[in-house]
């Protein structure tokens, strides 16, 4: 994987002009390989995702959970929340990809 072109215009119009629906936004949206990654997504359901190929929009971490990549760690004294990584669907629906409850 090589890092494009990186645009910094603000969430909200890329969730909606990439088919993420708003109530699924984080503070990230990204693309790769014509999927689009929004939030603290880990590394290897990113992996799985570009190995399978599923019919869908991309993968989703709604929020900011403590524990997911970036949030994680003795800055955030350790602490965990269990979370799902989402499957967007091409209807804007969604299903559980790969559920992180510790």
């Amino acid at each position: 994987m090589s890092i494009g072109t990186i645009h910094n215009s603000g969430n909200t119009d890329a969730r909606k002009s990439l088919g993420i629906p708003l109530a699924l936004g984080s503070c990230h949206t990204a693309r790769i390989e014509g999927y689009v990654i929004e939030g603290h997504v880990p590394a290897r359901e990113i992996k799985r995702l570009l190995k399978e190929r599923p019919l869908a929009i991309g993968l989703a971490v709604p929020g900011m959970p403590l524990g997911s990549p970036g949030m994680d760690g003795p800055d955030f004294d350790n602490q965990t929340q269990p979370y799902d990584v989402l499957l967007v669907l091409k209807d804007g629906s969604t299903r559980v990809f790969q559920s992180y409850h510790r």
